[in-house]
């Protein structure tokens, strides 16, 4: 099945255990210790080795050759994947409550398909080879699909199954036009070879600027969003009688995740597992509460998408395995774990 049948009411509404309460704040101030200590591992370690000394220096005193390797490299891919991690963290939570499915990711309502059809379609057809144009194609595609997948799985009357389904179809129909059209172009299957991947090595100041705007009016809305969405996952029944408008609801979350999902997926490609896992990792943590999941997932999520930086830039040096290699290399067995530990409990 494609979405889970709603949880009970009476365990979602069950308050938190007192040790978990109290340990909450102090889990999301540790998060935010890790994230600090990753972003600057982040800055420290790369493809090129520095030292501290070197790093220190080319951020703060060298515009020459440390400069340009600290401050226009890593410290623009640092700042893009703490923004494109904190969107398609909070865009996860938001699908999976929205879904009421624990095990949805962006992919499932054809987001990405969406970003990916269209930059493929502006290399073949239009002839743009910039970023800077990737990233207005990519958004307007994941843009379109969002509000396609909202108008075919019922719009007003949209329900979970409704929009899981209109989303796995789009992205069937989109990922078979992608390879068709990569095929017949050459040219187009070699620039669209880097960008479907998923990286974060061709950031900078130009691409955070554009997408900026975007990633922070869909992350306040996701964030807005936490309370009525928490209703939303208790089922219809027990929403409408808590007072929750669930069209409304329902349309300002597809809009929240197709804004965080669309800029996360123009800037960066499309990364894979980061929006599922983590979402689903903090629910074990933090409870069914999304005023919870949706902060932790904002900053434990850029936690993995720049780690993974690092580990690929460390690994196979002087080259870099790209982010969305060692994303999908590490969300795979994770993923299977969480499918099997989900069973497990269901039996």
């Amino acid at each position: 099945m494609l979405v889970d049948s709603p949880p009970e009411p009476r365990a979602a509404t069950a308050p938190a255990p007192p040790t978990r309460r109290a340990v909450r704040p102090l889990g999301l101030l540790l998060s935010v210790a890790l994230l600090v200590l990753v972003a600057v591992a982040s800055i420290a370690i790369g493809a090129k080795a520095l030292t501290l000394a070197q790093v220190w220096h080319g951020l703060f005193h060298d515009s020459g050759t440390y400069g340009d390797v600290v401050v226009d490299e890593r410290l623009a891919r640092t700042v893009l994947g703490l923004l494109a991690g904190a969107a398609l963290g909070l865009s996860g939570a938001v699908l999976q409550a929205l879904t009421r499915n624990p095990l949805a990711d962006p992919g499932l309502l054809g987001i990405n398909a969406g970003a990916s059809a269209a930059v493929v379609t502006a290399i073949s057809f239009f002839g743009v080879t910039s970023l800077s144009g990737y990233v207005w194609f990519a958004f307007l595609g994941a843009a379109a699909v969002g509000a396609l997948v909202w108008f075919l799985g019922g719009s007003r009357g949209a329900t979970p199954v409704r929009l899981a389904l209109a989303g796995t179809a789009i992205s069937a129909a989109l990922y078979g036009y992608l390879q068709a059209v990569m095929i017949m172009d050459d040219a187009a299957l070699g620039r669209m070879r880097f960008w479907t991947v998923g990286s974060l090595a061709s950031a900078s100041e130009s691409t955070i600027t554009q997408v900026l705007p975007f990633l922070a009016a869909g992350s306040l809305l996701a964030l807005a969003l936490a309370r009525p969405l928490n209703a939303v996952t208790m089922g219809d029944d027990t929403a409408r009688a808590l007072g929750a408008h669930l069209n409304r609801t329902r349309a300002l979350a597809m809009l929240a995740a197709t804004v965080l999902c669309g800029a996360a997926t123009a800037a960066c490609g499309p990364i894979v597992f980061v929006g599922l896992m983590v979402p689903h990792a903090v629910r074990s943590f933090t409870g069914p509460d999304l005023r919870w999941i949706l902060p932790y997932a904002a900053v434990l999520s850029p936690v993995l998408l720049l780690g993974a930086d690092v580990v690929g830039r460390v690994v196979a040096r002087p080259a870099e395995l790209q982010v969305g290699i060692v994303t999908a290399v590490i969300g795979g067995p994770v993923f299977i774990f969480l499918v099997r530990r989900r069973r497990t409990a269901q039996l």
